[in-house]
């Protein structure tokens, strides 16, 4: 088994190809984004977004790297302080700071220096001076306690070697009554040993998924109540669509996962 050190080296180290190369760098080397507008709109629209979403944010932003739509689910409010765990290239943070007005307040983390300056990039583009990010692992977030209303997450902490430290440090930063948002994948079925153990893999957002009762159970242990876990309804679709073989849509499927603190 490799360390968790290795493993986000690993997943670091692939994602700053992507911050570099965007579509073309793509995560898994599938091109499942496709490598035009016309490719990645249809990709964008598989998981959930719509057209509106993808017409007022920068192109560079637009990454094809999640498995659903985190802030469809999060009821955002103008005046909230939102949270992205992983936030790539801003994408989904843009969207949130549309909802939440310049009441509100959106912060981008993410590990991987290539991606928070991309981000930053986009920002400047975008011209909104209520989103920031941060420079930060999810397991050790960078954010002060009881202090964000919602947080929303487009399938990254699959990523994460040690998951029910990522659950504790969301409880932490969360105001009380605060809102856990995010899509995932979760495992569904025991994954092979080799698909788990094959460092790829787990960057493409397979190999480190965890089964869905031991996500409840991360979550309960965290101190979070109201948990739901519900699969996208095309969720077979989506998986099967990243072209891994090995009919890994028979092991993981795209949730959604929301959680009170």
């Amino acid at each position: 088994m490799k360390s968790n050190d290795e493993i986000r080296d690993y997943v670091r180290k692939n994602y700053a190809r992507v911050a570099i190369q965007g579509t073309q760098g793509s995560c898994c080397g599938t091109g499942c984004c496709g490598s035009n507008e016309t490719e990645v709109r249809q990709a964008y629209a598989k998981i959930g977004y719509f057209e509106s979403d993808l017409s007022e944010i920068p192109d560079d932003a637009n990454m094809c790297l999640g498995c659903g739509n985190p802030v469809a689910i999060a009821s955002l409010r103008p005046g909230e302080t939102v949270l992205d765990l992983g936030c790539g290239g801003g994408f989904d943070c843009f969207l949130a700071a549309k909802r939440v007005g310049v009441s509100g307040r959106v912060i981008g983390v993410d590990m991987t220096p290539d991606m928070i300056s991309l981000a930053r990039k986009n920002a400047d583009k975008y011209g909104n001076s209520n989103v920031q990010f941060r420079l930060g692992e999810i397991e050790h977030l960078p954010v002060e306690d009881n202090s964000v209303d919602v947080i929303i997450s487009n399938c990254v902490i699959n990523l994460s070697p040690d998951k029910k430290q990522v659950f504790k440090e969301a409880y932490r930063v969360l105001k009380p009554g605060g809102r856990l948002s995010i899509s995932d994948v979760v495992a569904t079925a025991r994954i092979p040993d080799d698909i788990k153990s094959n460092l790829l893999m787990v960057a493409c957002c397979v190999g480190g998924a965890e089964y869905i009762d031991d996500v409840k159970q991360m979550l309960k242990d965290a101190g979070f109540i109201n948990i739901r876990l519900t699969p996208k309804e095309n969720s077979r679709k989506i998986i099967k669509s990243w072209n891994f073989g090995n009919n890994i849509e028979n092991y993981v499927a795209s949730f959604m996962i929301e959680a009170v603190k």
